[in-house]
């Protein structure tokens, strides 16, 4: 447990009753380094003196002159590494897009506080700070070239992993994910964010989805033989539905892996506006014909919207994380989360949410009848070969956790 007297805390907020209030709850909580501050221009006095620089700071938004919005745009440029609590009479919905600011600009933020500020409530946000760790400090990611992600696909360095859907009444486990990984023979696993985009970039997409897909539906035949009855999802981008002949190299995979096209879910998101839709409709129409299911990702972020439901005959509406995790918490992400169930519900299409991290994300999926869920509360992706393993624990933890006997076995 971190030492209170040990933590350097500024309290920054433009009424002088506001501050003592703080600094009365600081000291009776035990934390004795506070300074206190009316305005940004001194607080910032404080960040450039590095023998007094804050570890924490209590930031009102709503002040005069330098507004705390303003003053968090000042600390960016200074670098500060240490965390801050969100302070303002504002509604909820303008703290929590603060607070989504601040995330942005990769500061810590420990939570926001309504006015008038409870002791309990800041006393509780106060416990979950912690030191800056050295290796939580931000780093850069590598950048890939396009000969070595040619390379890597033409070596078999992509590697597949899965990460289970599970139905939400049943706990039974439905479905993988296929996440691909790239196994440098460097740098270890690189996560897709790091590699696809420089494929669509060069015109290797097709090369990679090939890759994927094929092993994908390998082990879908394996699964099945194994007397396992998973639909394995794809992810797919909209470089591949350029090109008409897709639809027959999706089927000549599926029909030569043996997987039947019921068994194969193409998840699709639209990274960016497509100039010329006749190809790319066309496409997934044609693999629907063909039954093969088709799902629409990150519903409600970029693309992913209800023109693409309008125009393209998905059949499953996956609602993105930023929905789903502490809906149960949030009015505004549950509004969010309401609208896209109901709103597949019309549509007669199966619903997938994705982000469940914690028992509280799961119960709402129950109450509300989403069909399934899919997140780090079931599990994260793994490789084909943890699978069994983990549905065994699976199984035991739905009997026993969620007294579901219905589990996949």
């Amino acid at each position: 447990m971190v030492k209170r007297s040990a933590v350097t805390i500024l309290a920054l907020d433009d009424e002088p009753f506001m501050l003592k209030l703080l600094a009365r709850m600081l000291t009776n909580m035990g934390f004795t380094s506070v300074t206190l501050c009316d305005n940004g221009h001194t607080a910032l006095d404080q960040i450039d003196d590095v023998n007094v620089r804050p570890n924490l700071i209590l930031l009102d938004l709503n002040m005069p002159g330098m507004d705390g919005i303003e003053f968090v745009r000042h600390l960016v440029e200074r670098h500060y590494s240490g965390s801050l609590i969100l302070i303002s009479g504002e509604d909820e919905r303008m703290l929590q897009a603060a607070e989504k600011l601040v995330q942005a600009h990769r500061i810590q933020v420990l939570g926001h506080l309504r006015k008038p500020v409870k002791p309990e409530v800041l006393s509780a946000l106060l416990e979950k700070w912690t030191p800056p760790a050295l290796d939580n400090l931000p780093v850069t990611k590598k950048v890939y070239g396009a000969d070595e992600v040619y390379a890597a696909i033409g070596s078999g360095q992509l590697v597949n992993y899965y990460q289970p859907k599970v139905a939400v009444a049943t706990a039974a486990v439905v479905g993988v994910e296929t996440l691909v990984r790239w196994r440098h023979p460097v740098d270890g696993i690189i996560l897709p964010d790091q590699f696809i985009g420089v494929a669509e970039a060069h015109g290797l997409i097709n090369d990679l989805t090939r890759t994927v897909l094929t092993s994908a539906l390998t082990q879908a035949k394996a699964w099945q033989e194994a007397g396992l009855a998973l639909r394995v999802a794809v992810n797919i981008s909209m470089d591949n539905l350029m090109s008409l002949d897709f639809v027959d190299f999706v089927t000549e995979l599926a029909t030569k892996a043996g997987v039947p096209p019921q068994g194969v879910v193409l998840e699709v998101t639209e990274s960016r506006l497509m100039q010329d839709t006749r190809a790319p409709l066309e496409i997934l129409t044609r693999l629907r014909l063909k039954r093969f299911h088709l799902s629409i990702d990150d519903f409600g972020t970029g693309h992913s919207s209800l023109a693409q439901l309008r125009d393209i005959p998905f059949d499953e509406l996956k609602i993105d994380q930023g929905f789903v995790h502490r809906a149960w918490n949030d009015e505004t992400l549950r509004a969010m989360y309401d609208a896209s169930l109901a709103l597949a519900r019309q549509l007669g299409m199966e619903v997938v949410a994705e982000g469940v991290e914690d028992r509280n994300d799961w119960d709402l999926l129950q109450r509300t009848g989403c069909d399934l869920a899919q997140g780090s509360f079931i599990s994260i992706p793994m490789p084909a070969a943890e699978f069994p393993i983990w549905l065994k624990g699976w199984q035991e933890r739905a009997r026993t956790e969620f007294a579901s006997p219905d589990v996949l076995s």
